[in-house]
């Protein structure tokens, strides 16, 4: 999205998070961090006197995406969505569906098991109610502090992943059952690709309430909608 933005000339900001310690360079100018909610999003649009906002985060940053729709219903200025496919099941998937991260957590009651949590840092201190488990950690950074799980492997990676290296991780680390949120997109299906290949369960995370928006599904056509807009 920011290649093509710069390609056209259009004047731009892109938004990180802050929760990657380097992120990737953009084409773009950028900034780091939050806005200060809903109304401080929206203060941030008139004072820069911003015209459009594509909302293009992960699609499990719905705080994030909540904001963007109450600023730009407040300020009037239009919101369109860059929004990644769900993932939908395939003959061979094992897949067990559950609404939220305590639900994955308790998903996991039982014995124990080597378990692929595929799921970033923010959520790995949730699992240790289950310490039963070997929990395998695919994080962008190493982790500040240690998590608390007592036994786990933390491997450092940054994705897009294939399925050939997910397969052989799975293997190397003996693994019994995959946990992710269904965040859609090609960049991180390799797992889910691995799991179905080795007959491994997934406990997939449905994706939370968002708000009703524009909503596309490639870059080139939020283009289109800036277009129109």
């Amino acid at each position: 999205m920011a290649r093509l933005v710069a390609a056209r000339g259009v004047r731009a900001v892109f938004s990180y998070a802050g929760r990657v310690e380097k992120p990737r360079a953009q084409p773009v100018p950028h900034r780091v961090g939050g806005f200060g909610g809903a109304q401080g999003l929206a203060t941030y649009l008139r004072d820069h006197n911003i015209s459009h906002v594509i909302d293009a985060t992960h699609p499990f940053a719905a705080q994030m995406s909540w904001n963007a729709y109450h600023a730009c219903q407040e300020t009037g200025v239009p919101l369109v969505a860059l929004t990644r496919p769900a993932w939908r099941a395939q003959d061979g998937d094992v897949w067990q569906h559950v609404p939220d991260m305590g639900g994955a957590v308790t998903a996991l009651k039982g014995q124990a098991r080597r378990v692929m949590l595929a799921l970033g840092r923010m959520h790995v201190e949730e699992f240790a109610v289950q310490p039963q488990h070997h929990y395998v950690l695919r994080l962008v950074d190493q982790p500040d502090v240690v998590p608390s799980l007592p036994h786990h492997t933390v491997i450092v990676a940054r994705g897009p992943f294939d399925v050939a290296g997910d397969t052989a991780l799975f293997r190397e680390h003996a693994i019994d059952v995959v946990v992710c949120k269904n965040a859609g997109g090609s960049g991180a299906e390799a797992k889910l690709h691995a799991a179905r290949t080795l007959g491994l369960p997934v406990i997939l995370i449905d994706r939370p309430d968002l708000p009703l928006r524009d909503e596309v599904a490639t870059p080139a056509t939020v283009l289109n909608w800036v277009d129109v807009h």
